[in-house]
């Protein structure tokens, strides 16, 4: 299954103190840690409505993005980068939260709905397409917790230490395959990805 190569790493979250740390910021979490590993520097800038950083990936320049917008208005930032650049959707992984697997897992994408994802959604308005990679990152669903708390509080609520761990975890497993990811070698890195386990689907 080959893709075209990555040319934008997207992760998803809100930025502010308030939100630093909370599962919804799990792409955010994502995105910090591929910086980390390849030296890069995040800097605010306004026309893209975000926080870019450039790293250098498998012989591959790549372009980072944390918008900067609401988590609902992501896509405002997403469609300036790639407007900006000429990256088409299919050049692009946007790394996101996942309720519907828990923490501990994390599986790659290949286009797709938003599966009620605000991040998603306004991504796929502003780009008028769905074909970009996803990096669903784990943060489980509060019925699986016993958690009686509303969806919404709980994305924006800071997961456990053990939660916390495994979601940690997890963006390593995802931070092993980014070579392969950016090259479009999809089919090697669902196949360390994506095996069957932790997911409720």
């Amino acid at each position: 299954m080959s893709n075209k190569s990555i040319r934008l790493i997207v992760g998803l979250g809100n930025i502010g103190d308030a939100y630093r740390g909370t599962r919804h910021n799990a792409g955010f979490h994502f995105v910090d840690e591929v910086a980390d590993k390849y030296a890069a520097r995040f800097q605010t800038d306004r026309k893209f409505f975000g926080e870019v950083a450039k790293a250098r990936i498998g012989g591959a320049e790549v372009i980072l993005l944390k918008p900067s917008t609401l988590m609902n208005l992501s896509g405002k930032s997403v469609a300036a980068v790639s407007t900006f650049y000429k990256i088409s959707p299919s050049e692009i992984l946007v790394a996101h939260d996942e309720l519907d697997l828990l923490p501990g897992t994390v599986r790659l994408k290949i286009s797709g709905g938003s599966a009620g994802h605000n991040g998603l959604k306004s991504i796929v308005s502003c780009l008028g397409s769905s074909d970009f990679a996803r990096l669903r990152i784990g943060i489980g669903h509060p019925r699986d917790r016993q958690l009686q708390i509303p969806v919404a509080d709980y994305v924006l609520s800071r997961p456990p230490k053990e939660d916390l761990e495994l979601i940690s975890s997890a963006i390593e497993k995802a931070l092993a395959c980014i070579d392969e990811i950016v090259d479009g070698d999809f089919s090697r890195a669902m196949s360390a990805l994506n095996e069957k386990t932790d997911s409720r689907k």
